[in-house]
């Protein structure tokens, strides 16, 4: 088992990520993840910076911590040759400890560039015909492609890594873990479902399984319980919301229902060992061997010595 620690990168600017990822490193965490987004989900978080230059300054800074973006979209906004390039040099400026956590994305940061949302039909259409583009490049040489959305065009990506990054697929369903293990080598979830693991593994998957769990740490329950209410309540609203809307305005709107009884509920919140372990576990009985912790708390130092205090050498 392998324990990561989620970089919020809407609720911080990122030389506090940098530093947390430091921190998190000497907590005894083996990985850091970041989501790669344009904006952030509400206006409290305030933040969004560029997910590649911090994880490019993470490497550059610690050791032996591994990242991974959790996840990219290579489809609108990115177009799967910058991403392929991208990952490829990341893992050679890290000595290969980067993962490419991809997924097919949300409104909220792809419209930027103009172009539309598709479909969800169309979305997933589109992230295998990206898929297919990074695996073509990263085997090195000339190569184009000629897909129904997407296009490359006798590209090469010059500097390779001797050991190429693991490609972890976001799946929500039987489709996307199936693609998980076709056109990626990792599976990426953010639920204990055992399902898409067997889908995973059943389709021929065999790398790492990747899944967050919603934490919040304080001194208090009700402290955690506030803080996540305030800055989290978005990710109550289920991914038909989550992939559609597109500003944090939208957000702000959607989840004022969200009560911070909903919050306790599905967040493990406050100070005791255990509601954190016993998380830890229904996750590790899935099948998930790569557990991302996401604290959603108002103190990120103090999370992390909890971390190594109370929870590492007993998971």
């Amino acid at each position: 088992m392998r324990y990561g620690y989620k970089l919020m990168a809407e609720g911080f600017g990122p030389k506090e990520l940098i530093r947390q990822a430091i921190r998190a490193e000497e907590a005894g965490f083996d990985f850091v993840e970041i989501s790669d987004h344009y904006h952030p989900w509400l206006e409290e978080q305030g933040h969004s910076p560029f997910a590649w230059n911090v994880l490019s300054a993470i490497a550059a800074r610690t050791d032996r911590l591994g990242l991974a973006t959790g996840v990219t979209c290579p489809t609108v906004r990115y177009h799967p040759a910058i991403i392929a390039q991208a990952a490829a040099t990341l893992a050679i400026i890290s000595d290969d400890r980067f993962t490419l956590g991809i997924g097919s994305g949300e409104r909220l940061n792809e419209h930027v560039t103009g172009q539309g949302w598709p479909s969800v039909r169309v979305r997933h259409e589109m992230l295998t015909e990206a898929l297919d583009i990074i695996n073509l490049l990263w085997q090195g040489g000339y190569q184009s492609y000629d897909g129904k959305h997407l296009q490359l065009d006798d590209a090469r990506v010059f500097d390779l890594p001797d050991r190429l990054p693991v490609i972890a697929v976001a799946a929500g369903g039987s489709g996307a873990a199936e693609l998980a293990a076709t056109h990626g080598t990792g599976l990426f979830a953010t639920e204990p479902r055992k399902d898409l693991v067997d889908t995973f593994t059943g389709a021929g998957g065999s790398g790492p399984k990747y899944a967050e769990i919603a934490t919040a740490w304080a001194p208090t329950v009700e402290a955690a319980v506030e803080q996540a209410h305030k800055t989290s309540r978005w990710s109550l609203t289920g991914w038909k919301v989550m992939a559609e809307l597109p500003n944090p305005v939208n957000f702000d709107a959607a989840s004022q229902t969200v009560r911070p009884d909903d919050v306790r509920e599905k967040f493990v919140c406050g100070p005791d060992p255990k509601p954190y372990l016993d998380a830890v576990t229904t996750y590790r009985e899935a099948g998930f061997d790569h557990l991302v912790l996401m604290n959603a708390g108002p103190d990120p130092d103090g999370f992390l010595d909890f971390f190594a205090k109370e929870l590492k050498d007993r998971m």
